[in-house]
């Protein structure tokens, strides 16, 4: 840069931080960026304090261009234009002395843009929105959160993480909501295709709380079902087209008012490719030996593909330590719908785990949808399709295919080849010694698949007797547990849902339960008596299908309508008032009512 160039770029600065413009510190503006000889682009806004630094040193620059251009003869000190022959003919230490000062300039609003622009993890800056000056309420920091700074701000996130604000979102100390993939650096611990398997993780940097959440998606148990499951659902079997970042919702979102307890965890989506309700611990696909009939079947079932479900929670666990989950305060294995089976399973190891590396967090488990009950219908004992195997049956013949493990307290407790009880959880939570949260919606839609009630298909009056006694026995199964959240209502999966914060039991949020349940343990820790009006064993007393009013709609599967459960019944052939419905009540209740029951009456 010329001597000109660099007295055009210290005039313009210094008029628009102080000079002729008159501007207000909120309105300054500087950057590092400048075209050829060009007056600077004008990016993100500056502090009032960082601004005042480079005012300080436009100021210093003044006085040494006076000071200089005295020396030199020149008369005006900064405002003049000089030409390019002026400059040939000033002192040689002018351009000297002008690069040096300017070079601090540059380096201050360098700084200055660098902390106040936030990017994107290509580098962009990120756009912003009238949002982002909006104040939101946190909850009180719960154990293991990062250090609040003043004004409300939580920790910094890391280098690559920056994202668009939400129309009102958080935003101080906010991460980007993008959780990038991770492959495990074991490359023997793999897909059932023997693809890489691996994790996605977003950082809350100061965090001491870790997410891990197990991904759902059932299993496969022969050959047949897993050939149907590979050809028809690649992605529970491979991490070939697995996207190179996922954005999460509900317990896995990172925004506050999402998410209010658990939105500045250090989170981890592992995907789930085993299938094998994470117990797998299966060795690595050989190639058959020739044989013949039965044999050389099972060999094959065995061997062409590989179920490593247990392993792969090991796998990322160790890869987590140089992300600082040694140090992490609490650790919390979450799962929904199979990936809660899994935490069933794997909790307890999780927690032996951690403790042999020196980790001092305190582990717990959230169970979503993955607390089923055994069938009580007989189906065919070969059972070849996936739905019309019972859980009981599917484990059975899949846990000697995959090599399962199951918790030892609990296979201890059952003889040899009876291992499958311990997958379910009424029968295997007693034998636990971690602690668990159970979320269960009492008229679960998997559980009644099993049964083949499907909602918007046939039903008898023999199957809604089934499905009312469904709600009564989970109710049952759950007395025991000390922490449950159990709605009665025809819904599968709750933790995921970007709106699970409005579901309630009794008055109380999913998300307030676990608060209140988290610090249930800081009072017992420092010998406090918990304070009242704060529950965390919360079940649903009414027991008939949809009657707490937060209840998630019902879809028609083949109308994709939403109704009531009076005209979900209706259309799948019921007489209602047999059953005791009022139906003229229910469906005024229903601001849709009319619309839905046309399209139910008419499909």
């Amino acid at each position: 840069m010329s001597g000109l160039e660099c007295l055009h770029f210290v005039d313009e600065t210094f008029t628009a931080l102080h000079g002729d413009r008159d501007l207000p510190l909120s309105r300054v503006h500087v950057t590092s960026e400048l075209s050829q000889g060009d007056r600077p682009q004008i990016p993100q806004p500056v502090s009032p304090a960082r601004a005042t630094l480079v005012q300080t040193a436009a100021r210093s620059l003044r006085s040494s261009l006076d000071s200089s251009s005295t020396q030199s003869g020149l008369r005006s000190p900064l405002h003049q234009r000089f030409t390019s022959k002026e400059l040939q003919t000033s002192q040689r230490g002018l351009d000297m002395r002008l690069l040096g000062l300017l070079a601090v300039v540059l380096l201050l609003e360098v700084s200055c843009c660098q902390s106040n622009r936030p990017t994107r993890p290509g580098g962009k800056p990120a756009k912003k929105t009238a949002a982002q000056g909006a104040s939101v309420p946190r909850p009180p920091p719960a154990e293991g959160d990062p250090p609040v700074a003043p004004g409300g701000g939580g920790a910094e996130g890391p280098v690559e993480a920056a994202t668009e604000a939400q129309p009102g979102g958080p935003v101080v100390g906010q991460q980007a909501e993008a959780m990038r993939l991770q492959y495990l650096r074991n490359p023997q611990v793999t897909c059932n295709d023997g693809s890489a398997a691996g994790f996605y993780l977003k950082e809350f940097r100061g965090s001491r709380k870790w997410l891990l959440f197990l991904e759902g998606g059932w299993c496969c148990y022969n050959k047949e079902t897993c050939d149907s499951r590979y050809q028809n659902i690649p992605r529970l079997m491979s991490s070939s087209a697995w996207p190179q970042s996922r954005r999460g919702s509900g317990i896995l979102s990172t925004r506050a008012e999402e998410n209010p307890h658990w939105y500045n965890a250090n989170i981890v989506f592992i995907p789930y490719c085993s299938s094998d309700v994470w117990s797998g611990i299966g060795p690595i696909p050989t190639t058959p030996r020739a044989r013949q009939g039965p044999e050389r079947e099972k060999e094959r079932n065995t061997t062409e593909y590989t179920f490593m479900g247990s392993l792969i929670i090991r796998e990322v666990i160790k890869d987590l330590i140089p992300k600082g989950i040694k140090q992490g305060k609490v650790i919390m294995l979450a799962g929904t719908s199979a990936g809660g089976t899994g935490v069933l399973l794997n909790i307890d190891r999780v927690a032996g785990q951690l403790e042999a590396m020196g980790a001092e967090a305190h582990v717990r488990g959230l169970v979503d949808s993955g607390w089923f009950l055994e069938s009580q219908q007989q189906l065919a004992q070969t059972c070849p399709e996936t739905i019309s195997c019972s859980p009981e049956d599917a484990i059975k013949k899949g846990l000697r295919m995959w090599n399962g493990v199951v918790p030892d307290r609990c296979r201890q407790s059952y003889k040899r080849g009876e291992e499958w009880q311990c997958f379910f959880g009424h029968k295997l939570y007693a034998t636990l010694t971690s602690p668990l949260f159970v979320v269960q919606w009492l008229f679960d839609e998997e559980q009644l698949r099993v049964e083949n009630i499907v909602l918007g298909g046939s039903l008898s009056e023999v199957q809604w007797t089934y499905l009312q006694n469904l709600g009564r026995e989970l109710k049952n199964s759950l007395r025991d547990v000390t922490a449950v959240f159990a709605p009665s209502c025809l819904s599968h999966t709750l933790i995921t849902k970007s709106n699970w914060i409005n579901f309630q039991v009794k008055g109380t949020s999913l998300p307030r339960a676990l608060q209140c349940w988290d610090r249930s343990f800081q009072d017992a820790n420092r010998n406090r008596t918990p304070p009242r009006g704060c529950p965390f064993h919360l079940v649903d007393t009414c027991l008939r299908p949809q009657c707490n009013p937060t209840c998630p709609a019902l879809v028609h599967r083949a109308t994709q309508q939403e109704m009531t459960l009076v005209q979900m019944l209706v259309a799948m052939g019921l007489d209602i008032q047999r059953l005791g419905f009022e139906p003229r009540r229910d469906q005024a209740a229903s601001p849709a009512g009319a619309s839905a029951s046309a399209s139910a009456s008419g499909g």
